[in-house]
């Protein structure tokens, strides 16, 4: 039996239902009347409620963030670290007025950085106590300022007129003609924050692949070698390069002095436009590919391949877009963090293992991080 003149497949008829059937959803949850009725009845009651808070939390998002910012920079978990204290205490190790401070105060306890205890004391909650550990933390705090600035329209942003950003300015590399040509001067701020960053992942992805079995580790774009000095001081027998824009490399290597690593290692700058050193067992690329466009990721990626010895293992670390439970952080911060940057953009692990496959790699696998959130990892090999 012939199907009838114009009709519509079967997956084009479900996908039309579906279609009417979201806009009728969505029609319905706009209107105010169903609004207050699902606030009211029982059975709507926990999700009204949690839809009004997630929305709600959407539009304070940049005050909370500024309570944070606000703590840090008052050091106030430090000051919490040998124990609780009043609030008039505290507002005079804060030199803040009495009522100011108990404003941050409450603040800061109502996001689950402080703790209020029974006789009105404060303490650290568990997310300021978290932070006393984690220094990198606070200086992608105080680094938000200048995304803040870029931010503030987004629109002009999306749109390509909001001219130069002050991000593409911090990060001096991401929009100069010449990378290797950039002075120390431009690079010392970017480089202690990318040091940060990356020594607040380089365990994690050490845990998720042991380096014991390789003897020459490539460091590609390692910064000062916050991951460089984790993989050498995990693994006695290790040698490393790193390579990275020349002022960069430079300050990577007084970093290997100062750790008692200068007799096995080395580094070398120059730009990976023009190809990379030769002969390293493993490659790693923590935080790199993201920074850059496709066509220039794609090129960085065939230049590993062609620089690891024949079955050399690529390791390539970074945040991805589509983490599972993690979607606004690959997704949402570092899509808009990069578009400020004028560089890059988060891709998933499907994309990044399509773009190694295309570069001649081969084996491409998944090696599960303790904080996918923060850092994933896929190891490939060079054919």
């Amino acid at each position: 039996m012939k199907p009838a003149p114009h009709a519509l497949p079967a997956a084009a008829v479900a996908s039309s239902w579906r279609d009417r059937l979201l806009a009728w959803r969505h029609r319905l949850i706009a209107d105010p009347r169903f609004q207050l009725f699902a606030a009211a009845f029982p059975p709507t009651r926990p999700i009204a409620r949690r839809n009004a808070r997630a929305l709600f939390d959407l539009c304070a998002g940049f005050v909370y963030a500024q309570v944070l910012a606000a703590s840090l920079r008052l050091d106030l978990f430090r000051i919490l670290a040998d124990g609780p204290m009043t609030a008039a205490d505290l507002a005079r190790r804060l030199d803040l007025p009495p009522d100011r401070a108990l404003c941050l105060l409450r603040a800061a306890a109502s996001l689950g950085l402080l703790t209020v205890l029974k006789d009105g004391r404060f303490a650290l909650g568990d997310l300021g106590a978290a932070l006393i550990g984690n220094p990198s933390v606070a200086a992608m705090v105080a680094h938000h300022a200048m995304l803040y600035d870029d931010l503030r329209d987004p629109v002009a942003l999306l749109r390509g007129g909001s001219g130069p950003t002050r991000l593409s300015g911090y990060w001096a590399y991401a929009a100069a003609d010449d990378p290797a040509g950039v002075d120390e001067a431009a690079v010392a701020p970017y480089g202690a924050l990318m040091g940060a960053s990356q020594a607040l992942v380089a365990r994690d992805i050490l845990d998720a692949y042991p380096l014991a079995r390789h003897a020459h580790l490539l460091e590609i774009g390692g910064g000062e070698g916050a991951f460089a000095v984790e993989a050498a001081r995990s693994n006695p027998a290790l040698r490393v390069t790193l390579f990275d824009l020349p002022p960069v490399a430079a300050r990577a290597a007084r970093r290997f002095a100062q750790a008692g690593l200068a007799d096995r290692t080395a580094t070398i700058g120059g730009s990976f436009h023009d190809g990379l050193p030769r002969g390293a067992d493993l490659a790693s690329l923590v935080r790199v590919v993201h920074d850059h466009d496709d066509d220039p990721a794609l090129a960085l990626l065939t230049r590993v391949r062609a620089a690891l010895s024949p079955g050399g293992t690529l390791l390539l670390a970074e945040p991805m877009a589509g983490t599972p439970g993690a979607e606004p952080i690959g997704d949402a911060y570092f899509g808009f963090y990069l578009l400020a940057m004028g560089s890059g953009r988060p891709r998933t692990a499907d994309e990044l293992a399509g773009m190694l496959r295309k570069a001649g790699f081969t084996g491409v696998r998944e090696r599960r991080t303790r904080r996918p959130m923060l850092v994933r990892l896929l190891t490939a090999t060079a054919s």
